[in-house]
């Protein structure tokens, strides 16, 4: 039998179509829109894209491709006097952070801009001793007054070590029973029977 020396145009019509709504359908949608039997259209889809079997049709998908990438190619030119009538409609529509923005765009594609990131990481694992140890009391200074404080009455109160002498300490109530029976006295009225 052989292969056909040319497209037919139902070949054609199905490659545009795929190339064409790129994206937004399948082989099988583009088959049918061509005009082939929606029966066999997941097969013809199928056949018509495989070199083997029709090199005619590939050959003019690559080709439609290679058309549209070309008629929709980004070059710094074509994107910078693009961003620069954006920037002008806009000006003239009084559109004026439109226009802010598309100046914007086109000093970033120039190089004008540096957007810089620093990205730092690190694990506990990879540090030394000394340096876990410098970091617990950076963070413990850092957190001294949330760590420091008590809540009485619904107020918080910064308490430091040396607000008060000991010996003019008051023994505060708290809801914690292990702190109620740390500073419980033991009783000696008991009897063992």
């Amino acid at each position: 039998m052989g292969l056909p020396k040319r497209l037919t145009e139902m070949q054609k019509r199905f490659a545009e179509y795929l190339v064409y709504n790129e994206g937004r359908t399948t082989g099988a949608d583009a088959a049918i829109a061509a005009g082939y039997s929606e029966k066999r259209a997941r097969v013809e889809a199928s056949e018509l894209q495989n070199p083997r079997l029709s090199p005619l049709v590939v050959q003019y998908i690559g080709t439609l491709r290679e058309e549209k990438l070309k008629k929709y190619e980004v070059t710094y030119d074509k994107h910078v006097a693009e961003l620069g009538k954006i920037r002008e409609a806009a000006l003239n529509k009084g559109a004026f952070s439109a226009a802010t923005n598309a100046e914007k765009n086109r000093g970033m594609a120039a190089g004008l801009y540096i957007d810089r990131k620093i990205i730092k990481t690190g694990k506990l694992e990879e540090m030394s001793e000394e340096q876990l140890e410098a970091k617990m009391k950076k963070i413990l200074e850092d957190y001294a007054p949330i760590l420091n404080a008590k809540q009485i009455d619904g107020e918080a109160l910064e308490v430091t070590e040396s607000s008060e002498p000991s010996s003019h300490k008051k023994e505060e109530s708290s809801s914690d029973p292990q702190k109620q029976e740390s500073h419980r006295l033991p009783d000696h009225k008991t009897q063992t029977t």
